[in-house]
């Protein structure tokens, strides 16, 4: 049986533009392009996990705004509950750290990148907000 994996995502805003971050070549799905966050620790409210993650992996504050999407995918490694929020970075700017690169796009332009298969169905939302 594949374990169940719980994680938030963080659509960060900063004018017009939203945050993606590639994924480094040491991890699993190598190089796709999600939404910065992490996982849920037990007991831990997703908006916690949101801030801590964002905090640890892009040293930046932001304020969470209401869910986008909930998205469960099966991947080869496990089952991922993603919840993805729309976020205000409201101190810092995000630096690299467990990623291979950042990039500000337009909502219009995230479909240019390779996204891993469980932040898609949140793009299209973004899409449809935003077109």
């Amino acid at each position: 049986m594949k374990k169940n994996i719980h994680v938030v995502g963080a659509v960060i805003f900063n004018d017009n533009k939203i945050l993606c971050a590639q994924r480094g070549t040491e991890k699993s799905l190598p190089l796709l392009w999600e939404f910065p966050g992490g996982k849920i620790e037990e007991g831990e409210k997703p908006e916690d996990a949101l801030k801590r993650e964002i905090k640890e992996e892009m040293r930046c504050t932001i304020e969470i705004g209401e869910q986008i999407e909930h998205t469960v995918y099966e991947y080869d490694f496990g089952i991922v509950h993603l919840t993805t929020y729309y976020c205000k970075l409201v101190e810092g700017e995000p630096v690299l750290t467990e990623h291979a690169a950042i990039k500000w796009l337009a909502p219009e332009e995230l479909s240019t990148l390779e996204w891993a298969p469980a932040d898609i169905p949140a793009i299209e939302k973004i899409a449809k907000v935003y077109a």
